[in-house]
């Protein structure tokens, strides 16, 4: 069988990671004078390499973050000691298997967007599946979904998830129907999944929003009291990090 007929069933079997790199391979397999057993391990860990690749691709597509955030472009060095400690147990997304909550909590401006995005993102390359959403938005999807009479299809949708990320929590005060869909969403998911939630109210604020203490009760205490808590009270982040325009 020669290149182009090789070629050609590789890609009817979709062996994509080996058909890229399938005359490298057989040119490096030559020169370096390797077994057929090593040369083939090279090919199929190409192929293993480009599925990962493409798995993680799909999750991060599927999180929808606003940005591409990520613990490369983000300086922990700028909190304190305490605020690093926390941040570098969060990356280990143990919190995740634990099924754990992390709130992150601060001014505008201090990075919890970014944090948020970036602890996504660390799920993702770990294979957890996530979903990243303004809390706004997913009110008003609610809002939509409820018109229609599939508003239960969409909470669901939510609560499959391993990691909900809820960015911008509480920046107005809820109506009933938002009130009674966020704790069908926490009740249905709080055992089965993380949240992770950013807020520039503090959590003792949190029950003020909400027209009903009872429910506020009964859907906080589920996340508040099992999560991690992360508190990023510096100066603005995002002020210190716009890039200088040299003249």
């Amino acid at each position: 069988m020669n290149n182009a007929q090789m070629k050609e069933v590789l890609k009817k079997l979709k062996l994509g990671g080996i058909l890229e790199t399938y005359e490298s391979r057989l040119y490096e397999a030559r020169e370096a004078n390797l077994s057929y057993e090593e040369a083939t391990g090279l090919l199929f860990n190409d192929e293993l390499e480009a599925r990962n690749t493409k798995s993680l691709m799909q999750r991060i597509k599927y999180a929808s973050f606003e940005e591409e955030k990520t613990f490369e472009n983000f300086d922990i060095n700028y909190y304190p000691d305490s605020v690093r400690r926390i941040i570098n147990h969060l990356k280990t997304v143990e919190f995740i298997h634990g099924k754990k909550h992390v709130v992150i909590l601060g001014p505008t401006g201090t990075g919890k967007t970014h944090l948020a995005q970036a602890l996504g993102h660390q799920a993702c390359c770990i294979g957890k599946k996530v979903k990243f959403i303004k809390a706004n938005d997913m009110f008003a999807e609610f809002n939509r979904a409820r018109a229609d009479q599939t508003v239960e299809e969409k909470i669901m949708k939510y609560s499959k998830v391993d990691l909900l990320i809820i960015d911008d929590f509480g920046l107005q005060k809820f109506i009933p129907e938002q009130a009674y869909d966020l704790y069908e969403l926490i009740t249905k998911r709080h055992i089965k999944g993380s949240f992770l939630i950013t807020s520039n109210r503090k959590t003792d604020m949190w029950l003020d929003l909400f027209p009903d203490t009872v429910i506020a009760s009964a859907a906080l205490d589920r996340v508040v009291n099992n999560s991690y808590s992360v508190i990023l009270e510096a100066e603005s982040y995002r002020k210190n990090f716009i890039p200088k325009i040299k003249n």
